[in-house]
């Protein structure tokens, strides 16, 4: 009972941190995007820097009116949000932030990640489904597409540090890098960490991969008939799961919690949010290319490209015999 009660505890203490990170990371992307564009950004809420303005914006989201489409498919459509937000909580499951720090460190902790970072095209279809609305129907339909056509190669690309580790382990792969991170490998580091960059930005459909919410077109996407708190939930969602992913980042390529002086987490942090900027910095330097050339960047250049370098990333490992970490 003890063991269930402490773990109870950890998850809800992990849980309340993200949930905070995240929040924060919303006012980041607002700040570094305004950098960007020689603007102030969030000033007014907690002057001089707007730092209570997610604390602001959590609280509108919470009072404005629920309004449900006469026409949606009520269960579905309610039902929704909470399985898009589900997977982005769950992929932290098995992340690592220093040794012996995270809540299950599994043998298969990188195919723990995987399939349930995948789970989140079944509450994205279901949004755009329950609507009722063919904006957002259409809109999912381009989601659910652009995020299976980019799991592979994320995939393929993921599997470079585990075949340099030996291991699905998450801690494992992170103890591999203690001489050298990933990112420093020669060649097979770099080319893994940009692919794994682009299907980052494919997945969680970032500009330029941002065909899901075009407002020429579809206005908001497939959340266009949500408001108040499920319009919350579902952009806490694609905030924590972009966050997750990052997170992952910094595992297989920047080393996790390595680092001199400071503390462990301190530098997973501190690299997790390197990986977020570097999204955000793409997000807002881009155009929005067209759906038949994202579909093609994905089928025709980073699959094979993927795995081919997947075939010669086995091929150094074997010649060395074998992986950095059993």
């Amino acid at each position: 009972m003890n063991d269930i009660v402490r773990a109870a505890v950890a998850a809800f203490v992990l849980l309340n941190a993200v949930i905070l990170v995240v929040t924060y990371l919303t006012w980041v992307e607002r700040k570094f995007a305004a950098r960007l564009q020689s603007r102030i950004g969030p000033y007014r809420v907690g002057r001089p820097h707007g730092w209570l303005q997610p604390i602001a914006d959590a609280l509108k989201l919470m009072i404005k009116e629920d309004v449900v489409p006469s026409v949606a498919d009520r269960p579905i459509y309610n039902l929704a949000p909470i399985v898009f937000l589900l997977p982005a909580f769950l992929i932290f499951a098995t992340i690592p932030f220093a040794p012996g720090l995270g809540l299950a460190d599994l043998n298969i902790g990188l195919l723990y990640f995987l399939a349930v970072s995948s789970l989140e095209i079944v509450g994205l279809f279901m949004g755009g489904w329950g609507s009722n609305n063919k904006y957002a129907l259409l809109s999912a339909m381009r989601g659910v597409n652009q995020i299976i056509s980019y799991e592979v190669p994320f995939i393929l690309a993921a599997l470079v540090p585990v075949l340099l580790a030996g291991s699905l382990r998450l801690s494992a792969i992170v103890e591999a890098q203690a001489g050298l991170w990933f990112i420093a490998y020669p060649v097979i580091g770099q080319l893994a960490f940009v692919a794994f960059t682009v299907a980052t930005l494919a997945s969680e459909n970032r500009i330029p991969f941002d065909i899901v919410e075009a407002e020429s077109e579809l206005v908001a996407g497939f959340r266009v008939e949500y408001s108040g708190m499920k319009f919350a939930l579902i952009q806490l969602a694609e905030y924590t799961h972009l966050f997750g992913v990052s997170c992952l980042g910094a595992i297989l390529f920047l080393g996790g919690w390595l680092g001199p002086v400071l503390p462990g987490p301190v530098w997973f942090l501190l690299k997790a949010v390197l990986m977020f900027l570097l999204v955000i910095w793409v997000r807002w330097s881009f155009v929005r290319i067209r759906v038949d050339q994202i579909l093609g960047i994905s089928w025709k250049v980073l699959l094979p490209f993927t795995l081919i370098l997947l075939m010669a990333t086995g091929l150094w490992v074997a010649l060395r015999g074998g992986g950095g970490v059993a």
